[in-house]
């Protein structure tokens, strides 16, 4: 495939294990870095309409399978991580660490403290309704921009994305480049201390040194932890992977880690299609155990080895 006049880097056959917090997946067909937001438009309005597009981030929760993905993965670079910070409102770039747009944020006495511990880019916060200790993304959202398949850049509101617990609506081929959050004041001295005692928290509580992709399933509860003493853990995902006995559960090199069972790890030579099944045997046994169906967070693209052309 030949595109003339793009800036950034194509490349065909991309592996995208190395991408991915799992370490584990087959190739793309082609990646593609694009320079900034023009090339992008100019990449996507001549691609051809049959070609499928990934937009990928820096895959903290992602799990390529095996036999890779039959389509061009887009996954933003430097020409898409600024910060800018005006009055009360923050916008970062689609490519922009959460964990940076949290530390930027509270440099400037604003209070976006909920991002520090959450693995990855701005764009898929925006695109999965990221939250934690009681806030999401929906809850400081004031706008967005996206170039569309055709090479169109728009503005998107809350209405077009439909925030809902880890989802939102995005039309098909759509890229996040960049998202304006409304942030509440706060003492710089004061929200540093409170991202450092999250990280703590998590640092003590989760496999932080383990290939993971954070929370493997959503919570049944439909609600994030608060991280509050009044905290409700019945209807959490790792609770109902503990009652039903599954936490150190293993498959080839995956695991429900030990130190927190709604974390899946590769503990070394793990495949994508280990993690999948073992993922289902937890989701089957779960269900038996409790009659509660788990839905994955971790998105799963691509195909399975054998199904690989």
């Amino acid at each position: 495939m030949i595109i003339e006049g793009i800036r950034g880097k194509l490349t065909q056959n991309r592996d995208l294990s190395e991408l991915t917090w799992l370490r584990v997946g087959g190739a793309a067909d082609y990646l593609f870095q694009p320079a900034d937001i023009q090339d992008l438009q100019h990449f996507l309005s001549h691609l051809p309409r049959d070609v499928a597009i990934f937009p990928m981030g820096v895959g903290s929760n992602l799990i390529v399978r095996d036999g890779g993905l039959r389509a061009v993965v887009i996954r933003l670079g430097r020409g898409f991580n600024a910060i800018e910070i005006n009055g009360d409102r923050v916008t970062a770039g689609a490519a922009a660490l959460d964990a940076h747009v949290a530390r930027k944020a509270a440099e400037d006495g604003l209070d976006l403290t909920f991002l520090r511990t959450i693995p990855g880019s701005i764009g898929g916060a925006v695109r999965m309704n990221a939250g934690c200790y009681g806030s999401y993304v929906a809850d400081h959202f004031v706008s967005a921009r996206m170039v569309t398949r055709e090479g169109a850049l728009r503005d998107i509101t809350a209405e077009d994305l439909q925030f809902q617990y880890r989802q939102t609506t995005l039309p098909e081929g759509a890229v996040l480049v960049s998202a304006t959050l409304r942030a509440t004041a706060g003492e710089p001295e004061a929200l540093q201390a409170r991202m450092a005692a999250q990280l703590k928290k998590r640092d003590e509580t989760q496999p932080t040194k383990e290939r993971s992709a954070g929370s493997t399933f959503r919570n049944p509860a439909g609600f994030s932890s608060t991280g509050l003493a009044d905290d409700v853990q019945d209807l959490k995902a790792w609770k109902v992977i503990d009652d039903a006995g599954l936490r150190g559960a293993c498959v080839g090199g995956a695991q429900m880690s030990e130190k927190h069972s709604n974390f899946m790890i590769n503990t070394g030579g793990a495949s994508a299609a280990d993690l999948e099944t073992l993922g289902e045997d937890v989701r089957k046994k779960v269900y038996a155990n409790s009659g509660l169906t788990l839905e994955w967070e971790i998105m799963r693209v691509g195909d399975p080895l054998f199904e690989q052309k």
